[in-house]
């Protein structure tokens, strides 16, 4: 995929928040590797989608990307480099500490023995690095929570983390877990991990509300009926009402999203399906309940 990522989202350079949902939307279905079993370059496809996504869904990151381009976390500030002169010679040059110069230039510092105790102490009190990962979760652990493993490559080790993921986190959201960077006797760094939630091919999630669309037979809408509906709670019950048009919305309260910032709301959208093969028996049978109902203009309300 391209590293523009307004072309890996197929959208202009002025596109709106909206427009990059929307494509974002559909383009994370198509490449989604659930859906795409048997092609391997899915996955990438579906990554890149992600990652173009979570860099232009973002006001702060989409004019540091317009800027610098897609490697614009390299810069801070004016565009340069944010570099520890120190880190590029490993703290020391030619016996001489580089931090102890640096300091000196800003006025402070002991001298003699005592100083070299200070460095000494200040190497020893060096906490480790923090590590940066990203890991993907399914729409449903994001929604109800779970566990997920990470493999972990710190300190010269491969390693095996098991990480608790909260009901109700975003895309995007990131975890901070205590002591799980790179080790140092100073203490270890931490680990940040990035979160992305891979979409649902049914489900779609709008704040702590989630939306999904509910296909009913011809028979069920126009008589009504009891449909079983899946949720994060458990199945429900939908009481579709006799004269039901594709359309109409129902709202299920309490069974959205549960998080840390409440809970939200289930909404399903009524879609009537045909039968596949309809006889010309049956398309009769439609046409005169038609018109018996002549003075039903569906189309009454639809204006420019």
């Amino acid at each position: 995929m391209s590293e523009d990522y307004y072309k890996t989202l197929g959208v202009s350079r002025n596109a709106t928040k909206e427009e990059i949902a929307k494509a974002y939307r559909e383009l994370a279905r198509r490449y989604h590797p659930d859906m795409n079993p048997d092609d391997a370059s899915a996955k990438a496809k579906f990554q890149a989608v992600q990652q173009a996504y979570d860099v232009l869904k973002d006001p702060e990151k989409r004019k540091k990307y317009d800027q610098f381009g897609a490697n614009f976390e390299s810069f801070q500030g004016g565009g340069a480099p944010d570099i520890d002169i120190s880190q590029l010679f490993g703290g020391e040059f030619g016996g001489i500490d580089l931090s102890d110069i640096m300091r000196q230039f800003g006025g402070g510092g002991a001298a003699g023995g005592g100083h070299a105790q200070q460095r000494q102490g200040r190497r020893q009190a060096r906490r480790g690095r923090d590590l940066q990962m990203e890991t993907s979760v399914p729409f449903q652990i994001a929604i109800t929570g779970g566990e997920r493993q990470l493999n972990v490559q710190r300190g010269g080790q491969s390693e095996t983390l098991t990480v608790k993921i909260p009901a109700g986190i975003e895309d995007g959201a990131k975890m901070r877990l205590r002591h799980q960077g790179e080790p140092s006797p100073g203490g270890a760094g931490d680990l940040i991990l990035t979160v992305r939630v891979t979409p649902h091919p049914m489900f779609e999630r709008r704040g702590l509300d989630l939306h999904v669309t509910v296909p009913v037979s011809l028979a069920e809408a126009a008589a009504g009926a009891k449909v079983e509906l899946p949720s994060p709670h458990g199945t429900v019950t939908l009481t579709v009402a006799p004269g039901t048009s594709s359309g109409s919305r129902l709202r299920m309260k309490g069974l959205g999203v549960h998080g840390a910032k409440g809970k939200g709301d289930l909404y399903a959208e009524i879609q009537i399906m045909l039968p596949p093969h309809l006889t010309p028996d049956d398309l009769e049978a439609i046409r005169q309940i038609s018109a018996r109902h002549g003075d039903h203009h569906p189309r009454r309300d639809l204006k420019w």
